[in-house]
């Protein structure tokens, strides 16, 4: 008897606990920061936008170059078409990381207490160096989580795809990061579009705390540590090298800006 939605659903979240752990940061930050409405409507949009990648691309390779999902889990957790359900949900809470990150770079940034946070305004959202910025920092990411998600049968994501022709970084293409980057732009400009659609009306939010706007920065640089630590323990020190070099000049930059916005 072959399993119904329920129990692939369920067996998603059991196989995959650590990408709902992230999506709940994801909702907590965008229903805190845009409200419910427009949270579910861009991770509508997102999700949509990474399953057509991710679809078109195991087929004709763009916009990531060729690669294949190993169907092992196919009767164990949710796959839509030859996609895991899992791997396109990932991409709407890691874009929103970015822009989010991106926006405390673009942004002006105030201190109240020991607390600095951007100000946030339609114009903001809605710049262009948001804009460029943010697919940029969603495609570094990626240079850190693939190549360790290509050794999944070395820890407990298990091997869930491969690249027929190899690549060059780590058995990645450079090609796949080329799509990120075009996928982060077109997630990026549907978050745009969104606020330009709210233009001239109150800035949106949900409820405010203290440190709000750096729970989105905490998380991104959240997703780097925790990629590092699988590289760095299951052995590969080379690529735990590169990615460190990655994530610690982005989490230089990052913590000098807002040092600099703190007075120090």
């Amino acid at each position: 008897m072959e399993p119904n939605f329920i129990e692939l659903l369920w067996g998603t979240v059991v196989l995959r606990p650590y990408v709902f752990a992230f999506l709940a940061a994801f909702l907590s930050a965008g229903i805190t920061q845009m409200g419910l409405k427009r949270t579910l409507a861009f991770m509508a949009c997102a999700y949509l936008i990474a399953f057509l990648s991710e679809y078109s691309s195991t087929r004709n390779g763009f916009p990531y170059g060729l690669y294949h999902y190993i169907e092992a889990t196919r009767d164990r957790e949710l796959w839509i078409s030859n996609v895991p359900f899992m791997d396109s949900l990932s991409y709407v809470f890691l874009s929103y990381f970015s822009i989010n990150t991106a926006i405390f770079f673009v942004a002006p940034l105030k201190r109240s207490g020991w607390e600095v946070r951007p100000v946030l305004t339609h114009e903001i959202r809605r710049s262009k160096k948001v804009l460029f910025l943010s697919p940029l920092l969603f495609m570094l990411l990626d240079v850190v989580i693939d190549p360790v998600a290509l050794q999944g049968s070395r820890w407990f994501l298990g091997q869930i795809y491969y690249y027929p022709d190899g690549g060059i970084h780590f058995g990645v293409p450079l090609s796949n990061y080329a799509g990120w980057y075009i996928v982060g732009f077109a997630i990026t400009l549907a978050y745009r579009l969104m606020f330009s659609a709210f233009q001239g009306t109150k800035e949106p939010g949900g409820k405010d705390f203290p440190y709000r706007d750096m729970l989105c920065p905490v998380v991104y640089f959240s997703v780097f540590i925790f990629n590092l630590t699988v590289t760095l323990c299951i052995g590969e020190f080379l690529m735990w090298a590169c990615g460190m070099a990655i994530a610690g000049t982005i989490f230089y930059l990052f913590m000098r800006r807002v040092m600099s916005a703190a007075g120090f």
